[in-house]
């Protein structure tokens, strides 16, 4: 064999390999696990109970095929079906496991106390709010003194463009960071060009100021205040929001006031996470 034909088999042999490596699958194939995490995404996505028949045709699977997966995910914990109309809906297990031994534990323990004065100070309650998979997720509360007030759930999903704390968290991100996250949210990508300014020149605006108060665009009625906690663009940054009745602002609260608080408290919280 010459040195012409040796090389000829080399290549054809070295092209051989390279293709039964890129043939061979880099993934195992797990169909129940695949299965459950599809169903935990969906009601998770979907964000109200959903029968089994919904689930179903939300995965693009039959009832029959999910059935055992959703009576083990019931048995562990992991969803809750509702005793009358027999929906399915996501406990706060998958909340719990998620934030056993996260940095964000340490924040909600400095913040306690300094959150505990604000509500007390001010008679509202006041929540502390952090990025989750591209969505605002509620991690503490303090509620208000008061017997009448508004409570945010802790371990609550909101939409980042929809949410005045989403806005203030979002102006904290660096201008990269902050489009990725956009363009995967659901509300960001059906809005009109007017639309998404209006949102930039709002994020902008918190930028240059270091808060933000509005209507709330979920719930009428409502005015959200919220100011940064943390650093800009860093995996420790938060914001602290204050949620009232917008009629209890022109009668009883003063805006301004609110925020002297807020920004009191802020400054308590970034001295304790600093040392």
């Amino acid at each position: 064999m010459n040195y012409a034909t040796r090389q000829l088999v080399f290549l054809n042999l070295k092209n051989t390999n390279l293709k039964m490596k890129k043939e061979k699958p880099l993934k195992y194939n797990a169909p129940a696990l695949n299965k459950g995490l599809d169903i935990i995404e969906y009601l998770s996505k979907e964000g109200i109970p959903q029968s089994q028949a919904e689930i179903a045709q939300g995965i693009n699977r039959t009832p029959s095929e999910i059935y055992r997966m959703l009576v083990c995910l019931e048995e562990r914990g992991y969803i809750l079906r509702g005793v009358n109309a027999g929906k399915y809906r996501l406990s706060l297990k998958m909340y719990s496991l998620s934030h056993t031994h996260t940095p964000f534990d340490e924040l909600k323990r400095v913040a306690r106390y300094p959150m505990q004065e604000l509500s007390e100070k001010t008679r509202q309650s006041c929540h502390l709010s952090i990025i989750n998979n591209d969505q605002l997720l509620v991690i503490s509360q303090i509620r208000s003194p008061n017997a009448v007030s508004l409570s945010i759930e802790e371990g609550t999903h909101f939409p980042l463009s929809m949410t005045t704390s989403g806005m203030t968290l979002l102006s904290m991100l660096s201008q990269e960071n902050r489009e990725t996250i956009l363009s995967r949210d659901a509300h960001y990508k059906k809005w009109k060009k007017e639309q998404k300014e209006e949102l930039y020149e709002a994020i902008t605006t918190i930028g240059k100021t270091g808060y933000r108060y509005a209507m709330s665009k979920l719930t009428s009625g409502v005015t959200d205040i919220a100011i940064p906690i943390g650093l800009k663009d860093s995996e420790l940054s938060a914001v602290l929001a204050i949620s009232v009745f917008s009629s209890s602002l022109e009668n009883e609260l003063n805006i301004k006031d609110i925020l002297n608080d807020l920004k009191n408290t802020q400054q308590k919280i970034n001295k304790l996470i600093c040392n």
